[in-house]
């Protein structure tokens, strides 16, 4: 599996990873994990600081390719997992036990596991065989991410299930439920948005709807409308606020996806940052 980059979400800051062939490794962008852990209204400046007085970070600092805020790629400097201990070491900051606990759990959880899995749906082309806007398609796609991960992956719940007191669709009437949504239209951006709500609102799985059904989504309006989300480009309080509130009242979920919207459906490296804010969206905090 051939993965680049990454984000991940540390305290709701971005940190952005990068995978090196030449050693085989990880690389954290070193100004994201001053911005995460350390009290400075400017990281890079603060990173700068630090390499230029630390001889050891200075000697060993490597430069990659990552991607910034304007979407462009530009030399960045990253370390790895020893000159992390390094700086550790140097910052002075409350939060750097809890990081470094978070990097090294990183890889072992049911997420970022599920998360590598996504990843390869991409990557290995499996995504091509997926039946679009289907509840067929929905159980693949979960199947995917969650195989191997819940002894459920890929299939319809039979209990009932609720989250913050909102009861999703009764299991007894799952299946007609399920059937309805199937046939609902797909041919303009409303129409898939609406049809996206429903079977949010039906929660298909025990666990892992959302990640599942965010895929689902970006495949039904790359078929019919030749688009997909930029996912980064939607809040995730905003996003959160604006599903809870679907059921009722679909239009602010709506307006985000219509102002997420990119034609660029093939893009590697937007699918994986998609995927990696999709699943930011389930993270805690």
């Amino acid at each position: 599996m051939s993965i680049k980059s990454s984000i991940r979400f540390f305290d709701d800051i971005p940190v952005r990873s990068v995978w090196d062939e030449e050693t085989s490794k990880w690389w954290l962008c070193a100004m994201d994990v001053v911005a995460a852990i350390a009290d400075t209204a400017n990281p890079r400046i603060y990173w700068a600081t630090v390499k230029r007085r630390n001889s050891q970070l200075f000697a060993n600092c490597k430069q990659l390719k990552m991607t910034a805020s304007d979407g462009k790629k530009y030399n960045t400097d990253v370390i790895d997992d020893e000159m992390l201990g390094t700086l550790m070491a140097v910052l002075k900051s409350p939060k750097k036990d809890v990081f470094q606990a978070w990097i090294a759990s990183i890889g072992s959880s049911i997420d970022e596991r599920s998360k590598l899995k996504a990843y390869d749906l991409f990557e290995s082309g499996a995504i091509h065989a997926i039946e679009v806007g289907t509840v067929k398609g929905l159980q693949q796609i979960h199947a995917y991410l969650f195989g191997g991960l819940y002894d459920f992956a890929g299939q319809i719940r039979t209990k009932n299930i609720s989250k913050s007191g909102f009861m999703f669709a009764s299991a007894e009437f799952l299946p007609q439920t399920l059937k309805n949504i199937e046939a609902m239209p797909e041919r303009t951006l409303t129409e898939i948005g609406k049809k996206y709500v429903e079977m949010n609102v039906a929660h298909l799985f025990m666990e892992g709807n959302g990640r599942s059904a965010r895929i689902w989504l970006d495949l039904i309006l790359k078929k019919h409308l030749s688009r997909c989300v930029d996912w980064s480009k939607i809040d995730k309080k905003a996003y959160l606020a604006a599903m809870e509130k679907s059921p009722y009242d679909d239009r602010d979920i709506l307006r985000l996806i219509e102002n997420a919207l990119t034609d660029s459906v093939d893009d590697r490296e937007l699918f994986m940052k998609g995927i990696d804010y999709s699943y930011y969206y389930e993270s805690e905090g």
